[in-house]
């Protein structure tokens, strides 16, 4: 790329800088709120126009500006912090059992829909998914218990087109009706697919069904014809006679096993810095895996313009959440319910060699630069007591350049560039 350093990683900011005014110009009449707000929060992402604080070796006393993160949940470098936060509160959620990983796809004609309705279609993709396996468990013939699971929505495939789906992680056994005694599964089975998808199938169909009677779905371009009643039945009945995709993953182990594994999914965004090859004035190129051919890496070249528009395919709406728990981990009763789930395994919940807080701390420094902890304390310098588990800076601080000696903040936090006193940061945190 022009104007980059040798060896420097290229990020999705260095895109943004070169193309992002070109597609804001281009794209003007049809760029929404939120996918202005994302491109701004990246471009200024650890900026002077986010301010920042100047840190300093322990060792030989190198000083350097280090600035501020956007924090928004669509950034590539600013999940390392909310994924350290979050899978550190996890520990206490975490059980002596088997987990299993199940993937939940919408067909295309239904995520065509999703994409211009996405709160309300994502929202039903969660509940159904969650419904259909705590209802098939729940069969005496299946697993006869009350299971439990968190599920984490992803809207992407490998090559940014859009592509939603969820990944639940679920503990392999459940409660059973009277809630004394724990229902374990069979060891490398969870529950059967092919009878899972049937039921999700009609159970999000049936949502979308009672959205479109209610008048609460919007179609727009391409699908405009879908707002007449036949159109739209001739949809559904096509999609009910279509193949859903679920997927079951083999059970990986403990609880440190687990942590780690979430990790790979909770906090991700459409494309990390590390996949960007390069950007040039009339393309952006990038790794990405076909699943077709057993996972081989290959690299794609797009128009900047298209490069853009596929990744802000996936933001999300203000406020939704694409972490959510359900069965007896869901919010309402998770504390009691963790509780029975402990009593009737009959011991306590196993400690694993490796601390969480360091796996947490582990996770994030493979997914991110080391710099982007700071955006947790960047006032105090410290940071928080999560779930008991302190992650101080000392144990997360970034290496001196020079001397390997650890960096810590020296520094009253400098004001964001062009402000007159310290203001709220210009973009909201998200990171749910």
């Amino acid at each position: 790329m022009a104007g980059a350093k040798p060896g420097a990683r290229l990020e999705l900011a260095d895109v943004l800088h070169r193309h992002g005014e070109a597609y804001r110009a281009a794209h003007a009449g049809h760029l929404g709120r939120v996918e202005r707000r994302v491109m701004g929060a990246i471009l200024a992402c650890r900026t002077a126009a986010l301010g920042g604080h100047v840190e300093a070796c322990d060792g030989c006393g190198l000083e350097r500006v280090a600035y501020n993160s956007c924090r928004n949940r669509h950034c590539p470098k600013c999940q390392g912090a909310a994924r350290a936060h979050w899978l550190a509160a996890r520990q206490a959620e975490l059980l002596p059992v088997p987990y299993f990983h199940v993937v939940f796809t919408l067909p295309a004609p239904i995520a065509a829909v999703a994409f211009q309705n996405k709160a309300l279609v994502y929202a039903m993709l969660f509940a159904a998914s969650a419904e259909a396996m705590t209802t098939l468990a729940a069969n005496p013939r299946r697993l006869g218990a009350r299971i439990g699971g968190l599920a984490v929505l992803h809207t992407w495939g490998q090559t940014l087109t859009h592509h939603p789906h969820v990944h639940c992680i679920v503990p392999g056994g459940g409660l059973s009706s009277d809630g004394t005694r724990w229902v374990a599964g069979r060891p490398n089975f969870f529950l059967a697919v092919k009878p899972l998808a049937q039921l999700f199938r009609r159970l999000f169909l049936e949502r979308l069904q009672r959205a479109f009677d209610a008048g609460a779905l919007g179609f727009f371009g391409d699908l405009a014809p879908l707002a007449e009643r036949t159109n739209f039945d001739a949809l559904i009945a096509e999609m009910r006679a279509a193949a859903w995709v679920v997927y079951a993953k083999k059970p990986f182990g403990g609880p440190a096993q687990t942590l780690a594994y979430l990790g790979r999914y909770t906090h991700r965004v459409a494309i990390a810095n590390s996949r960007l090859v390069a950007v040039e004035h009339d393309h952006v190129a990038f790794t990405w895996k076909d699943y077709r051919q057993d996972g081989a890496v290959k690299i794609m070249r797009l128009a900047p313009d298209e490069f853009i528009r596929r990744f802000l395919l996936h933001t999300l709406p203000d406020g939704f959440h694409r972490i959510r728990y359900f069965g007896f981990l869901a919010n309402t009763c998770r504390t009691t319910s963790l509780a029975l789930c402990r009593s009737a395994l009959g011991r306590a919940m196993e400690r694993p060699e490796t601390s969480m807080a360091d796996i947490a701390v582990e996770v994030a420094h493979k997914a991110v630069g080391l710099n982007d902890f700071y955006a947790v304390g960047e006032r105090s310098g410290e940071f928080a007591e999560i779930a008991g588990i302190a992650i101080s800076s000392a144990s997360i601080a970034p290496a001196c350049p020079e001397c390997g000696s650890i960096m810590r903040i020296v520094a009253t936090p400098l004001r964001a560039a062009g402000r007159s006193r310290p203001d709220p940061a210009p973009f909201r945190c998200d990171t749910s």
